[in-house]
């Protein structure tokens, strides 16, 4: 099983501390801004996705945990069309998505790929700008420079940089900043923070906390790392086998895992004794 769990060792050093503002506790009867209904997909005789059913409510943050091949991704990139099921519904904001225009979808909803995604042939400004220059807004450079400041980058001193010149902390703060320059509602992250050291990727799961709090964003967050998980989502979604094992907070997720499973993973998590 390949769940990280970084440093430290039981569940309370995972869940957020009391002067960090979060949702589980009470969750908002927001309507749902994302919705999977019965979604089943299969590539030749793979069964990435077996009837999954899963919703992600207006300002919520869920994340998907699981192993690999467990069809978190898979499940991630049905909502900006990416990959399109094979059975059921994917509503976004109330509407069937096999009905939206692929791309225009994907211009709305931010997104960050596993590996970042940028073009190593543009300065990091055009980089960020991308989307709000596809989408013909007018000023896409003052967008890309609010959407640099967000996640702590001057523009000043980086807008004019090539991405093969920064680190890889800074390169993944590009992408997320990319993914918020168009002001979207809705941020999809597949693994964003996965491949990077343990001090890095904590400073940017602060500054993306802090985003997401500010802007009021709706995201779904890909990762194998549990504590990633429990520190930035309002609800965990856990995953096996295409299929969902149980979508919950995090303080019920460790008092109450539904299925063997879960209590096998938050075990071999160091999370439950």
């Amino acid at each position: 099983m390949d769940i990280g769990v970084g440093a430290g060792g039981w569940a309370a050093t995972y869940l957020p501390s009391p002067s960090i503002t979060t949702n589980f506790t009470s969750m908002s009867p927001d309507p749902a801004v994302l919705c999977a209904e019965g979604v089943s997909k299969r590539f030749g005789s793979v069964v990435a996705l077996d009837r999954v059913s899963l919703d992600v409510r207006r300002g919520e943050c869920v994340a998907l945990i699981g192993e690999s091949g467990s069809g978190k991704t898979t499940l991630l990139r049905c909502f900006n069309r990416l990959t399109d099921p094979d059975e059921g519904r994917v509503l976004v904001d109330g509407a069937d998505a096999a009905g939206l225009d692929p791309i225009a979808l994907r211009r709305r909803i931010g997104y960050v790929p596993q590996d970042g995604g940028l073009l190593p042939h543009w300065r990091v400004r055009r980089n960020v700008a991308l989307v709000p220059w596809l989408r013909g807004t007018a000023g896409p450079e003052a967008g890309a420079d609010r959407a640099l400041t967000l996640v702590g980058l001057e523009p000043e001193n980086f807008g004019h940089r090539w991405p093969g010149e920064l680190s890889g902390g800074q390169r993944q703060r590009i992408a997320v900043a990319r993914a918020l320059a168009a002001e979207p509602d809705v941020v999809l992250l597949d693994e964003p923070f996965g491949a990077l050291d343990a001090i890095t990727r904590a400073d940017l799961q602060t500054t993306f906390r802090e985003v997401r709090s500010e802007l009021r964003l709706t995201a779904l967050l890909v990762t194998h790392d549990l504590a990633e998980a429990f520190l930035l989502a309002d609800r965990v979604a856990v995953m096996r086998a295409g299929a969902l094992e149980q979508v919950a907070p995090p303080p019920e997720l460790l008092s109450a895992p539904a299925t063997p499973y879960v209590d096998a993973l938050l075990q071999r998590a160091r999370m439950r004794p």
